[in-house]
């Protein structure tokens, strides 16, 4: 194998403009982050159901005072009643 390894290149690259070591960490940061938030979809989402065979359909299970929206503004959901049928 020949040449240097991307890590040694990386670092040197970083050493040679130091302007770009805020820019890499907003990056990172920035993707950490939209990983996260896609983790908290797929595992705490009523829209996704990853054992049809036990739970075919979440959404029916949520009574009314679970929060299931990342932020609520406005809405108090403890004093929510019940305003469907139990299927």
């Amino acid at each position: 194998m020949k040449g240097p390894l991307l890590g040694t290149m990386f670092s040197r690259h970083v050493k040679r403009h130091p302007g770009l070591i805020p820019l890499i960490g907003f990056i990172s940061v920035g993707l950490g982050s939209a990983v996260l938030y896609l983790l908290r979809l797929a595992l705490y989402s009523p829209d996704v159901s990853w054992d049809r065979k036990n739970n075919p359909e979440p959404w029916n299970k949520l009574s009314p005072t679970d929060q299931y929206k990342f932020l609520a503004v406005s809405t108090d959901y403890k004093s929510l009643k019940k305003e469907r049928p139990s299927f």
